[in-house]
């Protein structure tokens, strides 16, 4: 399950980010994924709770914006969203040479800090 190593990988990062931010906890962390970039958000969810046991992050909530496939054709520039199964092939023309716009992101959008040590133990608690 690749979302296991995903999970790790943000969990690394955010904690990086946070000894920067002098952060004493995390809130939540949202990624932004596209429907094409292969990622079951069910199984990153679970993943990411896993991940998060015994760091800074442990409690932390993930928050997912999913983000749309989108191609244009390069001979009509006509756009759409592709779906899943993604179609690649232009509708109004039918030329295969795409450009895919957007669909495969997986990136971290955003993180709360916890930088209140009183907070951080409150969510302790929880």
């Amino acid at each position: 399950m690749h979302e296991m190593s995903i999970a790790m990988a943000v969990v690394c990062q955010v904690e990086e980010a946070a000894r920067e931010h002098e952060a004493v906890g995390v809130e939540a962390v949202t990624l932004r994924v596209g429907e094409l970039a292969g990622v079951v958000p069910e199984a990153l969810r679970f993943s990411f709770g896993l991940a998060c046991e015994g760091t800074v992050l442990d409690g932390a909530e993930l928050v997912t914006e999913d983000v749309p496939g989108l191609a244009r054709c390069a001979s009509c520039a006509r756009e759409w969203a592709t779906g899943m199964p993604p179609r690649l092939c232009c509708e109004q023309c039918g030329d295969s040479r795409t450009e895919l716009l957007s669909g495969r992101e997986l990136r971290i959008a955003g993180v709360r800090w916890v930088h209140d040590p009183r907070h951080a133990l409150a969510l302790e608690e929880l």
